[in-house]
């Protein structure tokens, strides 16, 4: 009686292939979410700390690089989704839709503030030592920090909770994860979601300790699930082979 070997045909081979480097390449892009926005805070310091900054001598190429890094935190954030979304689309196209979408206006809010932040500092080169009134220019400059700061709530802050609970949730019923990882994200955002409402309506501030324990959860989740699409890539599931 002869015998039939089945092999696994070179179009399925490939989309193994291919879905493995997508989620890998989704990982690191989380990895680098972290790797730029951490130390872009920092180097901004000055120009959001320093009422004068405007008017005084500066620290121009210390916020040029904290702006950078937070142009790559934007790229990489829509990278993350887009790169992962040929696989995640098979398991629910609505919700890997509705991350690439929520990625993109996070980062387009982010790029505001990154502009508003420029612009200060081009304010600062051009008149900031000339005999320009003063009192307009420290209000100018003012203004300009706090529409980045409003940037902040609204992209880092709502947009990542919308993020946590698209991603999480696909990734919670899809099992491709640990469960732990995206429960990390679910419960989470409605947390962050919280804090950054107080925050809206004046009652509290985005470096508020309320505000950094909240984040604890989702940074955890974001870090978590960098590392293990990096590292281990998704579970096989009938869904995405």
């Amino acid at each position: 009686m002869a015998t039939t070997t089945t092999h696994p045909s070179p179009t399925s081979a490939s989309t193994r292939d291919s879905g493995r480097a997508n989620v890998r390449a989704s990982g690191i892009f989380y990895l680098l979410t972290f790797a730029s926005s951490i130390p872009a805070l920092l180097l901004i310091g000055p120009v959001l700390n320093d009422p004068a900054y405007i008017l005084g001598s500066g620290h121009d190429t210390q916020v040029l690089w904290g702006c950078l890094l937070d142009f790559v935190n934007a790229v990489t954030a829509i990278g993350s989704a887009v790169a992962v979304f040929p696989v995640a689309r098979r398991v629910n196209e609505s919700l890997a839709l509705g991350f690439v979408l929520s990625r993109m206006v996070e980062a387009a809010v982010i790029l505001i503030g990154v502009v508003a932040l420029l612009t200060v500092v081009t304010l600062r080169q051009d008149v900031g030592g000339s005999a320009a009134d003063a009192s307009a220019l420290t209000t100018t400059g003012h203004a300009l920090v706090a529409a980045r700061d409003w940037t902040f709530l609204f992209g880092p802050g709502f947009m990542v909770s919308v993020n946590a609970v698209l991603f999480g949730t696909l990734l919670y019923r899809s099992r491709l994860v640990p469960r732990i990882i995206p429960a990390m994200g679910l419960v989470g955002a409605p947390l962050l979601l919280a804090a950054n409402l107080l925050t809206f309506f004046g009652h509290n501030t985005q470096t508020g300790g309320w505000t950094m324990l909240v984040t604890l959860p989702v940074a955890a989740w974001e870090l978590s699930i960098g590392f293990y699409m990096l590292i281990k890539g998704f579970k096989p599931s009938p869904a995405t082979s």
